[in-house]
């Protein structure tokens, strides 16, 4: 394994010095802080709960083992774990196929997966993934929310998969809006803009006193009260250990079956990317210390062993409660850490206040949430970087939402590697001829899969030729070309002059310069 001190220690920079200064004077600062992720990560919290197909009890279960343990050990202070919106899909498909027992235990292994690979020393290469993947991930992900929340909103049940949630939202539509005779999905409906409309409005007016989310949320609440509307309210158990989902014996009968293997496993792969994507974006937003890949990865896995062990949602390091710690001056662990207490003394002691927040209200924030995730303003700079990115981005969003996550990453995947692959298989030949003279020029990788194409030019050269042969334009050159070249060399009795010095210095001292060889590259 390699050792921290070296790939992940703190460089100790002047900026980063005062942040160390400032947060010894700075606990005030850091209870401020606590109570603004707290408020943003409340309504988040039970959204995604009620998303995934759970109680709202253990998503708030997740955002207080994120707060009290993984804030405690994170190898990013100031990063905030929490349920995901990013592994809603795979957790409802889960509970779906396998019942809500069977949560606790494939969160567990899940857990167990992410501190093994923190142990390995293999955190960093969860980042190694094509930016249109991830993207056309978000986006997925995000068109999955916001088609079966949209049913949500108007106090409908969700349909069977994501593509038919998200081609009957027309239905929903209509039931929101007729007949007009004040029916529940009406009522559910206009809960559901109001909080909407409240975010919209917030965000338009800079408000950063308070969250958006928590505004909407509120405003949702008190229209619904108001009116006495008869529409889903947010169940919440009056003992918080009464929503303890505990990993049974039973549920151990699960681990003979491949198929909940594969689902554990995906929690796994998934939750760790988004976290440490979420931890690379934290480090951008502060001068302060940056992640301990590894640590982070550590703790995210003690994190779900213990969510497994109370049969709570999977847990990641999720940006929007990040984001909105740093922005509210945290410099140090102890928000993360304080915004958890939050929760658990809400649960605890006020959760009678929960039990009014009607569902539509929260499946509104998750519509406005999936509408974010799908990232259409990043399209443009997406596309800025080739028409092959938008064509991963397209194939991910496309297969994630026909067919699930996994299959939908996979895709994306082997799509950016096959692009790869293809982009340093492509060399380019350009010969050109001027009387008894051959400018051979090659542009691109030359390696052996492109032996073939580099072979046919050379030996299309008539002998007694000069041949002037540039490389300056080959990014990359293997020693399976490099052999032809000198072979052919050897065999070719004209003249050849090679021009690439640049390449002579960084690929092969000897190619084509050395003994009788350096005499025919210089003409002589």
């Amino acid at each position: 394994m390699v050792s921290e001190s070296k790939g992940e220690e703190n460089v100790v920079t002047p900026d980063r010095k005062k942040d160390s200064r400032d947060s010894k004077n700075g606990f005030g600062q850091e209870l401020l802080a606590s109570v603004v992720v707290f408020l943003v990560a409340l309504p988040l919290c039970m959204g995604i709960a009620i998303a995934s197909g759970a109680p709202p009890a253990l998503g708030l279960l997740t955002g207080i083992i994120g707060g009290l343990v993984v804030g405690f050990l994170a190898g990013q202070p100031l990063q905030v774990s929490g349920p995901a919106a990013g592994l809603t899909v795979l957790v409802w498909q889960l509970i779906q196929d396998y019942g809500l027992p069977a949560l606790g235990l494939a969160v567990l292994i899940a857990g167990v997966f992410q501190f093994a690979a923190g142990v390995a020393g293999v955190g960093r290469w969860f980042r190694a993934v094509s930016p249109a993947v991830v993207q056309g991930m978000l986006a997925g992900i995000g068109a999955l929310i916001l088609g079966s929340q949209f049913h949500v909103m108007v106090d409908d049940s969700p349909r069977g998969s994501g593509l038919e949630n998200l081609l009957s939202i027309p239905e929903a539509v209509y039931k929101a809006v007729f007949p007009i005779d004040g029916s529940v999905h009406h009522m559910a409906a206009f809960v559901g803009l109001v909080s909407i409309a409240t975010i919209l409005l917030w965000n338009r007016l800079r408000l950063k006193v308070l969250p958006a989310p928590l505004i909407g949320v509120t405003m949702g609440t008190l229209v619904a009260s108001l009116f006495a509307f008869p529409i889903t309210r947010v169940e919440v158990p009056s003992n918080l250990l009464d929503s303890f989902n505990w990993v049974t014996i039973d549920s151990l009968s699960l681990l003979a079956k491949p198929g909940f293997w594969s689902a554990a496993v995906g929690l796994a792969v998934i939750a760790s990317a988004e976290t440490l994507l979420c931890a690379t974006a934290v480090d951008r937003m502060h001068n302060g210390e940056r992640t301990k890949y590894n640590k982070e990865l550590r703790a995210q896995g003690i994190g779900n062993v213990l969510c497994g062990v109370v049969g709570a949602l999977p847990m990641t390091g999720v940006i929007v409660r990040s984001s909105a710690n740093v922005e509210a001056g945290a410099k140090t662990k102890w928000s993360a850490i304080l915004h958890g207490i939050w929760i658990l003394v809400l649960v605890v002691f006020f959760s009678g206040l929960l039990a009014l927040i009607p569902r539509a209200s929260l499946a509104a924030i998750l519509v406005y949430t999936g509408w974010k995730l799908l990232g259409l303003d990043g399209l443009k700079r997406l596309a800025a970087k080739g028409r092959s990115e938008i064509a991963i981005w397209a194939v991910t969003v496309i297969t994630i939402v026909s067919t699930d996550l996994l299959v939908g990453v996979a895709t994306g995947f082997a799509l950016a590697l096959a692009r790869l692959l293809f982009t340093f298989a492509r060399l380019d030949v350009d010969v050109v001829r001027s009387e008894n003279r051959f400018d051979l020029a090659l542009r691109g990788a030359a390696t052996f899969m492109s032996l073939p194409k580099l072979a046919e030019a050379l030996e299309s050269i008539p002998d007694n030729s000069e041949v002037h042969l540039s490389l300056d334009h080959v990014a990359y050159i293997d020693h399976a070309c490099i052999e032809v070249i000198e072979k052919w060399h050897e065999r070719h009795p004209g003249r050849v002059f090679l021009e690439t010095e640049r390449l002579k210095e960084r690929n092969n001292p000897d190619f084509l310069y050395g003994g009788s060889r350096q005499k025919a590259a210089a003409g002589e």
